[in-house]
């Protein structure tokens, strides 16, 4: 499975998100910002870091990127997008998730190790947690809160698609604890988290993150699957009353 990476001007976590796709079993494809073609992916990650400078408004530039017009049409016919940290905001700029990423309700910029609490595991990136497992993954952000209307809020909330909070403590002040979400079909995740950050036991607080990118593999090897399983179905039910007759013709 080939796993798509894209790198724009002030990526920071561009290498880290690739190397986390290739301890996963996955074949990482580095994609630029200024080339709307994806290499035939089979998903894609935005990665962490400052986008053209976060000027205007982080992702607000990279949003309009050539790659990301391709990215937004792929996301709707289903290809999996997952958003870490600047990733999620360009994902909320780009409306592929509802809401924005603001600035930290305390002003200032958090760099720790932070517990999360999986919320759903039915989506494309979380198929390998399951629901209410904690997650120990590091956060960095100096515009994390996320923050939305009530109603999308509540909306998010009833339909399932709040993916993780924060627990033992809300570094960022987002609201209702939210860590990360996903769009209706779940193939589009954002998370505020660095799950790339945790992959390895030498340099992260666990290997919680790993699961992120082992759950795409895990979805992309199902849907590979189910036309086959669909097909074979397909014909035992053609051929069933066929064989059917002929062991009774024969006996």
């Amino acid at each position: 499975m080939r796993i798509g990476v894209v790198t724009f001007p002030g990526s920071l976590d561009d290498g880290d998100a690739a190397r986390a796709a290739r301890i996963a079993g996955a074949e990482a494809v580095r994609l630029w910002h200024g080339n709307p073609d994806l290499q035939r992916v089979d998903a894609v990650v935005l990665p962490g870091g400052f986008s053209y400078g976060d000027y205007l408004r982080c992702g607000a530039i990279a949003r309009f990127a050539p790659v990301m017009e391709t990215i937004v049409r792929a996301a709707g016919g289903g290809l999996p997008v997952l958003g870490i940290c600047n990733g999620f905001q360009i994902l909320c700029e780009a409306h592929l998730l509802p809401g924005a990423l603001t600035r930290n309700q305390h002003l200032h910029f958090r760099n720790r190790d932070q517990y999360l609490r999986l919320a759903s595991d039915r989506t494309a990136w979380t198929g390998a947690f399951t629901e209410d497992q904690e997650l120990l993954i590091p956060v960095k952000n100096g515009e994390g809160r996320y923050v939305a209307d009530e109603r999308t809020l509540d909306e998010l909330v009833a339909t399932g698609r709040v993916v993780a909070r924060y627990v033992h403590g809300n570094p960022n002040g987002s609201q209702r604890d939210i860590a990360a979400i996903a769009n209706e079909a779940g193939n589009v995740v954002g998370i505020m988290p660095h799950p790339e950050h945790a992959v390895e036991a030498l340099t992260g607080p666990s290997l919680d993150g790993l699961g992120f990118f082992t759950s795409v593999l895990k979805h992309l090897a199902e849907a590979a699957s189910a036309p086959a399983q669909a097909a074979k179905g397909r014909a035992e039910a053609a051929t069933g009353p066929a064989v059917a007759s002929g062991q009774g013709a024969n006996r």
